[in-house]
């Protein structure tokens, strides 16, 4: 009898584990990251503006705050998005908003460039299924 118990009580375990797991991507489905402004082909005279970053389906949270279905985000200029399940790095093509801010200003050298967001957890990985825009484009002119 104790061993039925037992393996009742395990077999419970692990099915609630994997709808918890289940569930959290659920919750992230559908959710998006997406850029207020600049807008996707903008010239940027000068290369300073402010990047305003919206989200939909998810909730923002400061770095180091642990709650389902929300991070921060992490702007990527002139590279690729991190490979699933690794910290974002933090350097000039990877920008932190730990703070959980939502605009920034940002400074470009002349060039076409690159900006696309991801929001990434209370320890900057990012969400899975991962939180992405659509990756802009804009020109600093010479």
């Amino acid at each position: 009898m104790k061993r039925i118990c037992f393996i009742a009580a395990a077999s419970a375990l692990i099915a609630l584990a994997a709808n918890s797991t289940t569930t959290s991507a659920a919750l992230n489905e559908g959710a998006h990251a997406y850029i207020i402004w600049p807008r996707d082909g903008a010239v940027i005279p000068g290369g300073k503006f402010w990047l305003r970053m919206g989200l939909s389906g998810a909730g923002i949270a400061p770095a180091g705050i642990d709650r389902p279905n929300t991070g921060h985000h992490h702007v990527i200029i002139d590279s690729d998005l991190p490979p699933p399940g690794e910290p974002i790095p933090n350097d000039k093509k990877h920008l932190h908003f730990g703070a959980g801010q939502t605009e920034a200003h940002i400074e470009l050298p002349p060039g076409r460039h690159t900006i696309q967001l991801i929001l990434g957890d209370a320890d900057h990985i990012p969400q899975n299924p991962p939180i992405i825009s659509k990756k802009i484009t804009v020109i600093v002119p010479q």
